[in-house]
C-alpha cells in the first residue's frame, strides 16, 4: 500500500503523514515514511529544481515506495509532487494499492505558515522556480482523499485518510476472496469435466 500526500509547501503534508503513521503503527501496521525533503537530501542529492529533476526525484521516491510496499510495508510519501501527469503516471505504474491524498491549503495560508521561510525567499527572487510562486502546482483532478488543512485539524484529516484506506482495504479483501472463490469454482468445474 502506498499513500501519496501531495500539496503545496506548508500545506501540512508532513504533519498529516506523521499523524497517519502514528495511527497505523498503533494498529500494528509496518509503516515507512518517505518525506520529500529528506529524500532530496539523500537519495536525490545531485538533482536541482528543473521540471525534469523534479520528475526524476518523484520517480526515485516512487521506486523506493514500490520496493517497500512489495515487502509488506505501508508506505507514506509526503512530497509536493507538483505535476499532475507525473502523479498520474506514478498511480498507473504502482504495483500495489495506491491512495492519492491532496493536502489542500490556499497559497496565502501556506505563505502565512511558511515554516522554512521559503515563500518569503521566493517572493524576494532568492529561490527561482518555487512551486506555487514561480513554478506551477497542478492540483489533482480526482484524488482519493482531499484534506482541507485550512479548516480541518490534523485529527479530522487523519480520520479521513484512515477511513478511505480502510474502505480500500475492505474492497481489496473482497476482490481477493472473490478471486479465490472463482478459481475454486474453475478448478472444481475442471475436475467435474474430467
Amino acid at each position: 500500500m502506498i499513500i501519496w500526500f501531495t500539496g503545496l509547501s506548508g500545506a501540512g503534508k508532513s504533519t498529516l503523514c506523521r499523524a497517519v503513521e502514528k495511527e497505523l503503527q498503533k494498529r500494528g501496521d509496518r509503516v515507512e515514511v518517505l518525506d520529500g525533503d529528506q529524500v532530496r537530501q539523500n537519495l536525490s542529492k545531485g538533482l536541482g529544481f528543473s521540471k525534469q529533476d523534479r520528475i526524476e526525484n518523484l520517480m526515485r521516491i516512487h521506486y523506493v515506495a514500490q520496493l517497500l510496499s512489495r515487502n509488506g510495508l505501508v508506505v507514506l510519501v509526503a512530497a509536493i509532487s507538483p505535476y499532475r501527469e507525473t502523479r498520474e503516471e506514478i498511480r498507473r505504474t504502482a504495483r500495489s494499492e495506491f491512495l492519492e491524498v491532496y493536502v489542500k491549503a490556499p497559497l496565502h495560508v501556506c505563505e502565512q505558515r511558511d515554516p522554512k521561510g521559503l515563500y518569503r525567499q521566493a517572493r524576494q527572487g532568492l529561490i527561482p522556480a518555487f512551486t506555487g510562486i514561480s513554478d506551477p502546482y497542478e492540483p489533482p483532478l480526482n484524488p482519493d482523499v482531499v484534506c482541507y488543512t485550512e479548516t480541518e485539524d490534523v485529527d479530522e484529516s487523519c480520520a479521513k485518510v484512515l477511513a478511505r484506506l480502510n474502505d480500500l482495504l475492505r474492497k481489496s479483501s473482497n476482490r481477493a476472496e472473490n478471486d479465490g472463490t472463482n478459481k475454486m469454482r474453475l478448478s472444481n468445474s475442471r475436475a467435474t469435466a474430467e
